[in-house]
């Protein structure tokens, strides 16, 4: 299992928040999604099936940005 924080660009309210950690904790190999504060995510997730790029994208396709931090 791996941990990694994501910073979330352009989120600017809870339910936006809420959207971008629901397509994160629909991805297969995530295990858990926290809320660090709004735009900020931590992930846990299994390397063997996820990548951060898989993640990331995941946030992507929602309409925002996203980067590690």
């Amino acid at each position: 299992m791996n941990r990694i924080m994501l910073g979330i660009q352009g989120v600017q309210s809870d339910d936006q928040m809420k959207k971008v950690v629901a397509a994160l904790a629909r991805q297969k190999g995530v295990l858990k999604t926290e809320v660090q504060q709004l735009g900020q995510v931590t992930v846990e997730y299994d390397p063997h099936r996820l990548t951060v790029m898989d993640l990331i994208r995941a946030v992507r396709e929602e309409g925002f940005l996203a980067g590690m931090l």
